[in-house]
């Protein structure tokens, strides 16, 4: 692609090249493929017209008798042993093979699958959370009971829906290491441990991942931070970030920012641009009037860009993406619950570089070159990169010490309902959650 020449000087911290690392730790012949696997994965059965499996099916003593175990040690995996039913299933076991056996065994592994797979929290305890996880396509319970059954192997066929990410095995190892009688403790650790099977079981080679109460981002690639960067996410209430999984399709070097109505109309800004071209200049906003009256601004890129220097293109239907700020000061504060739901990040510049980079809009020089010029520019990707925004209260921080962050959101609580409660035996996977698209001030909170 052709580079923009620079024009304008930017200060060295502001145009960090990527590091090192990211381009090491990237093979050059990885293919799309092997860089996301949910993502073919999902087109393929789209595609697969071969009816699943029956949901109900013969079971030999032998794989009762494996199933049975399976399910006494489930706490290990955070869920509880009380949800299924052990002792129907062990007396229908003791009478021999019969319809009532391969009615309550398939019963039984299909409820784990549900759980392993999608989580055993209910939809509706899962506020704001609008992730369409792929693994109920991917791994089709009647599929699985099939597969279990015909090879014997029921451990393993329920072991491959845990989640691959390393941060599930370390809050596993840390349940497994919490006394029973810390209850509080192990519930927490139970519902962080659920919140990871409510996305997909794989998240890709490369991607980005951002813990909201953490306020921190990361660049992963094979399941490795390569970088992180300090966040500001949304402030309590409407304007809370939401849980997403979406992709990074481009990069928006020198943003231009259209300034909502709002602000133009409910704060006067339009009529102040056009009364005071000076002000409006030095603060880089430009406005035209209809001639309806309606008054449309735009800040221009420079210093002063409330977008900062770049954004990530990041399309969905929540107008949530991330990007720079100018009020780099933010980033030094405690708690940084402090935006409309977008989700400004640190390092701005160098994110975005590498992003354009692994993403193969562009060669090191040339974003470099773009990001310097000063000049609106959109780059886009040749493969769009795998970004989630997540909700974890115990989780490893970015130097792998197991953590509890601040619940602030209150999203806690209705899961930690749920396990309270018995399990939700016809659960629906339909997100039912509010979409709250919010006009991005991203002013607020500087």
């Amino acid at each position: 692609m052709a580079a923009i020449a620079a024009s304008g000087a930017i200060a060295q911290d502001e145009t960090d090249s990527p590091p090192e690392s990211v381009e090491a730790s990237v093979p050059e012949d990885t293919s799309f493929e092997e860089a996301f696997p949910q993502m073919v994965a999902s087109e393929v059965v789209q595609g697969d017209l071969t009816p699943p499996g029956p949901l109900v099916q013969p079971w030999s003593l032998t794989n009762a008798i494996t199933l049975i175990a399976f399910i006494e040690g489930i706490a290990a995996e955070g869920l509880d042993p009380l949800d299924y039913d052990l002792e129907a299933l062990k007396v229908a076991l003791s009478s021999g093979p019969s319809d009532e056996l391969d009615a309550l065994a398939s019963k039984n592994f299909v409820w784990l699958v549900e759980d392993l797979r999608d989580g055993r929290t209910p939809q509706h305890a899962r506020k704001q959370w609008f992730v369409v996880d792929p693994d109920r396509d991917r791994f089709r319970t009647g599929d699985l009971l099939t597969e279990a059954l015909q090879t014997g192997d029921i451990l393993g066929t329920l072991a491959q829906l845990n989640p691959t990410h390393p941060d599930y095995t370390r809050l596993k190892e840390e349940l497994a290491n919490t006394p029973e009688s810390e209850t509080d403790k192990r519930k927490l650790i139970r519902a962080n441990m659920d919140r990871w099977r409510w996305l997909a079981r794989d998240l890709g080679t490369i991607y980005l991942i951002t813990n909201v109460p953490e306020y921190q981002l990361r660049l992963t690639v094979g399941d490795k931070i390569i970088n992180t960067y300090r966040t500001i996410v949304g402030k309590p209430g409407r304007t809370a970030t939401p849980q997403l999984a979406e992709t990074v399709s481009g990069v928006v070097f020198n943003p231009t920012w259209t300034v909502p109505q709002s602000i133009v109309k409910g704060e006067g800004l339009g009529e102040r641009v056009l009364n005071n071209p000076a002000w409006a200049k030095r603060n880089g906003y430009t406005a035209t009037r209809g001639t309806n009256g309606w008054i449309t601004v735009v800040q221009q890129p420079g210093p002063g860009n409330s977008l900062g220097r770049m954004k990530l293109e990041m399309p969905n239907r929540h107008a949530i993406f991330f990007h720079d700020t100018p009020s780099r000061h933010l980033f030094e504060k405690a708690g940084r619950a402090l935006s409309h739901g977008c989700i400004r990040t640190e390092k701005a510049l160098e994110l975005a570089i590498t992003m354009a980079i692994l993403g193969k809009g562009a060669s090191k020089e040339e974003a470099i070159e773009i990001a310097t010029s000063g000049k609106y520019t959109k780059v886009m990707n040749e493969r769009e990169l795998p970004a989630y925004i997540t909700y974890f209260t115990m989780a490893s921080d970015i130097n792998g010490e197991m953590k509890t962050f601040k619940d602030i959101y209150g999203r806690d609580a209705p899961v930690l309902a749920s396990l309270d409660k018995p399990r939700v035996k016809d659960r629906s996977n339909v997100i039912d959650d509010e979409v709250i698209v919010i006009e991005n001030d991203p002013r607020a909170g500087a």
